[in-house]
């Protein structure tokens, strides 16, 4: 099945080439986010709102679930089976982690091992790693993934309602409104994970040392240049401002702006905000001149499959079904429209060879593929 779209028009190369969607898998249930394991075997592992992660194996979706998780969790709207990422030596130690929501709706990070049969983890394994009290039912988060560094970074919303009403995102005695980052190889003051001696606040009396960023709105999906180690995410907005934020590599300890700023603009006060030390989005679009109304962030193509998009970071509005390539010209990133489909994109995804997926909530998952 394809999707043709528009040219790619200024993206610095010598000829446009078109771009489509080819699919890959579909009839999945609520499908949220497509990862690979580190294990050789090509297996991408898809996660599924409901509670479920099935695997797509040589293009075929396999019967039964490799984790079902239904029956401990809540779920739906932005509550549910949220994320999911393999230790980095899951080959050897079978290690993977998920972030859901539990019957009370919070947060969850959990870490399960693979059984001896490989299609299928051991749901007895479970080992609760953290728990985040969710004082509302939207703004979750729930991003997992492995820096280059070796460390699990965690996504985390500001808790819900609207506007941070409670201003957890500024607030660094709160998990709420951070990324995290913490050593799930270490287990240190009675907790099952350490905190890496280079965290931001690890020192700082008042503050949550597993933070490593804060001002976050709600980070729906982040992910990590396989090039560069640049960490890249796009932020949901409140009313009118949905943001794309570039962290450089390894460089922690940011405030990226929620409440005070939605995207480039002052939201809390609504003029004349403190900009002072706000690191502001390198990236935004707003809800009218868009038609969008919440971000998904993407990736970097690093891939061979289209040379076209070589380096452009691509990214998605879940509302308006629409997909955009950004680069970098004169300094500032440009973006380019690249297919609008009536579709809610609700994750990319990237393969062990950087090529680039799309999943739409509707049931299917997409390749982006040179048409």
């Amino acid at each position: 099945m394809w999707f043709l779209m528009g040219l790619l028009v200024g993206l610095g190369l010598a000829s446009a080439q078109s771009v489509g969607l080819s699919t890959v898998a579909e009839k999945l249930d609520q499908p949220l986010f497509m990862t690979y394991a580190p294990d050789g075997s090509g297996r991408m592992f898809v996660l599924e709102q409901g509670g479920k992660v099935r695997i797509l194996r040589n293009g075929k979706l396999l019967e039964g679930a490799f984790l079902d998780l239904a029956k401990q969790i809540s779920c739906c709207g932005e509550r549910g089976l949220l994320g999911l990422a393999f230790h980095p030596d899951y080959q050897h130690n079978g290690y993977f982690f998920v972030d859901y929501t539990d019957p009370k709706g919070n947060t969850v990070v959990a870490r399960y091992t693979v059984s001896s049969e490989p299609n299928r983890a051991d749901p007895a394994s479970a080992q609760i790693v953290l728990t985040v009290d969710q004082p509302y039912a939207n703004h979750n988060g729930g991003m997992l993934a492995f820096g280059p560094d070796g460390y699990l970074y965690i996504g985390l919303g500001d808790g819900g309602s609207g506007g941070d009403p409670q201003n957890h995102s500024q607030n660094l005695n709160s998990l709420l409104g951070k990324i995290l980052r913490i050593d799930i190889n270490k287990s240190e003051g009675g907790k099952p994970y350490g905190i890496p001696r280079d965290n931001p606040w690890i020192n700082q009396p008042g503050a949550r040392p597993e933070i490593w960023s804060y001002g976050w709105r709600n980070p729906w999906r982040f992910s990590f240049d396989r090039q560069t180690g640049d960490l890249w995410v796009g932020d949901v907005g409140q009313n009118q401002w949905e943001e794309i934020d570039f962290q450089p590599a390894g460089q922690g300890g940011g405030n990226y702006g929620w409440r005070v700023m939605e995207g480039t603009h002052c939201y809390t006060p609504s003029s004349g905000c403190n900009k002072e030390g706000l690191i502001l989005p390198v990236l935004e679009y707003g809800h009218n001149n868009r038609g969008g109304n919440s971000v998904t962030g993407g990736y970097r193509y690093r891939g061979k499959a289209i040379a076209s998009l070589q380096g452009a970071y691509l990214y998605a509005d879940f509302g308006s079904g629409r997909v955009w390539a950004a680069t970098l010209k004169g300094g500032k990133w440009v973006s380019r429209e690249l297919l609008k489909e009536p579709m809610n994109f609700s994750s990319f995804a990237e393969d062990s060879s950087g090529e680039v997926y799309l999943i739409d909530l509707g049931g299917f998952i997409y390749k982006l593929v040179e048409k």
